[in-house]
Order: structure tokens, then sequence, then C-alpha cells
């Protein structure tokens, strides 16, 4: 064989490799920062735990929920039994969705709940606020930004 044979054999083999690393970080959650499928944090969801709450937005604040996670949204929601996180999902898929959350907001918060750090909160599958709907998750718990883009 050719030396620029060779060379192209080599590039080509890169690149499947690059792919493929990729594509295994991807289904693995690292390559959605820590939101995706195969991540602890998604692992959390549960849909035998999955219940409605109705409060007020006292805040809407970024965070990271896990180590090495990009950053999230939830918001911070007082309820009769008090205040509980609610935790929406990665911050670059809700600040493109066209339901938006202020302090002040009536909500109704369907989500898994769930023990975090400690305390209780809920991972949100859906949220209504004045009549709009915000689904995050399917009843399974699979998020919507899983699928974010194909045949949208």
């Amino acid at each position: 064989m050719g030396k620029n044979r060779i060379s192209g054999l080599m590039a080509v083999i890169l690149v499947l490799v690059a792919a493929t690393v990729a594509q295994a970080a991807w289904r693995g959650g690292m390559g959605s920062g820590g939101w995706g499928m195969g991540s602890a944090y998604q692992r959390m969801y549960n849909p035998q735990t999955v219940e409605t709450v109705s409060g007020v937005v006292e805040s809407v604040e970024k965070f990271k929920p896990m180590r090495g996670m990009y950053s999230g949204i939830h918001l911070m929601v007082k309820t009769e039994k008090g205040v509980v996180p609610v935790h929406l999902g990665p911050d670059w898929y809700i600040d493109r969705q066209d339901v938006k959350f202020k302090k002040g907001d009536k909500v109704d918060v369907t989500g898994s709940k769930i023990t975090f750090d400690g305390k209780p909160a809920i991972i949100a599958q859906q949220i209504k606020k004045d009549g709009g709907t915000l689904v995050l998750r399917n009843s399974a718990g699979i998020p919507e930004w899983a699928g974010w883009r194909r045949g949208r």
C-alpha cells in the first residue's frame, strides 16, 4: 500500500473511533451534560412516585444537580406543605421553551417525588401555568430533550 492510502485509512479509522466515543458518551449521559438517559441523575426519576402539587413560584434558579453536570433550572415552589425544589431540566432546553416561569406564578407540577441532598424534591414531568403546559418528560420519565430536534 502507498503512503497516501495508509494515511487515508488512518484518517477514516480516527473519524470512526471519534464518532463511536461521542455516541457512547451521549448514551451514557456525559455528552448531554449529565442530563441524558443513562445518567445517574436521570435514574432518580421513578414513575411509581409521581404526584401533582400546586403552589406559587418563589424563585427560578440555575443549579447543577450533580458534580460534572451542566447547569439546569429549578423552581422553588411554595405549596401548602412548605417550599419544594422542582427540577425542570437543562438550562439550554428550558431557555428555548415558550412557557416561562417567574416569581409569583401559580403552577401545578406533576413529577417524581425524590429525596435530593437529604430533602424532598420533585423532578418535573410537566408544569401547568395560566392554561399552558410545559411537558418535560413522558410518563416513563424519558426527557423531551432526549429526542430534541429529531423530527421537530
